[in-house]
């Protein structure tokens, strides 16, 4: 149905929501231990386990108060992109624990849209690197603005290599690449700086996603509605907008090239009827739009009730 509604060819039978979805953090891509975010079939993950050096040996420490983690801060590995090949050693992709990644196997039998997800992407790389200020104005710095370029296709090499390794043991349906590109109020470069310095590389490994019939979703915290353009340039087929972006106009604007999820703001201390109200009437806002302009609903967080509501009225919605 998943892909049903990316085809919008109107044979999609309901609206789908995050629960649609499997996505994989193995062990085998360190950065999930660095970074506190594993979900595969292996044991949980242990309080010792979380932080630690990432792919390319960055020390993270985990944060308990916000359950996630962030790079040892103030010792950034590199101050001038201009030296990143004498720096930043990059990892032998072949040499990982895809062994290991095959615990994970047993997914394939799943009738979700099965994904796989790097947490760290092209501009967090640099930021895990260089620290955010001087990411920030390394990738507008003239002088440093032809190594970003050169550093930014190697590590769209290195994702493109790691997807194929992936599909040797997992019938993957997405690729989610982590690449935040905004804060509460507003992105953290302008359109045209994203098309010339992020999005080419953002591309190039959508672009081995979709020559391998994979989909590709970008996951990117931030408001930054002013970015999408570059998305839909780069053939980002998904994006899941934090609460402070306008779904709605972003669907109305341009959801016949990319598809968005809304995440409703569920009522709280709401009765069992109330609660189906509202579904009914998050279905009645949304399903006008399919099949042109397809939504998903981001309902993570949503009472079970909410959620099967959703998936009934969204099924009369689309019949």
């Amino acid at each position: 149905n998943f892909k049903r509604v990316f085809r919008r060819d109107g044979s999609a039978l309901w609206i789908p929501t995050s629960s649609d979805m499997l996505s994989v953090e193995s062990r085998t891509n360190t950065d999930h231990i660095a970074r506190a975010e594993i979900r595969d079939l292996g044991p949980l993950q242990k309080p010792e386990e979380k932080g630690g050096p990432d792919l390319f040996g960055i020390e993270w420490v985990f944060v308990p108060e916000v359950g996630g983690s962030m790079v040892k801060p103030g010792n950034p590995v590199l101050e001038d992109v201009n030296d990143w090949e004498e720096v930043i050693p990059f990892p032998d992709i072949d040499a990982l624990d895809w062994e290991g990644c095959k615990i994970n196997a047993p997914l394939n039998a799943s009738k979700r849209l099965l994904g796989v997800t790097f947490q760290n992407g092209i501009f967090e790389r640099l930021i895990s690197f260089m620290d955010f200020e001087n990411a920030a104005i390394a990738i507008i710095d003239e002088d440093q603005q032809d190594a970003v370029h050169a550093l930014f296709d190697k590590l769209a090499d290195m994702y493109n290599a790691m997807i194929d390794k992936y599909l040797e043991i997992l019938d993957l349906d997405i690729v989610c690449l982590h690449d935040d590109w905004g804060s509460q109020r507003a992105a953290f470069f302008s359109l045209n700086t994203c098309m010339e310095m992020v999005a080419p590389y953002i591309k190039k490994v959508a672009d081995h996603c979709h020559e391998k019939g994979l989909l590709f979703h970008q996951h990117s915290c931030g408001k930054n509605e002013a970015l999408v353009p570059a998305m839909i340039w780069a053939g980002v087929d998904l994006w899941i907008p934090q609460v402070m972006n306008d779904v709605k106009m972003l669907t109305e604007k341009y959801g016949d090239q990319i598809m968005f999820a809304y995440t409703p703001e569920i009522p709280q201390n709401a009765s069992e009827e109330e609660l189906k109200e509202a579904a009914r009437q998050l279905v009645r806002d949304y399903a006008p739009g399919f099949p042109e302009k397809p939504v998903m609903f981001s309902l993570r967080m949503a009472p079970r009730i909410f959620a099967e509501e959703v998936y009934r009225e969204s099924r009369k919605a689309l019949s």
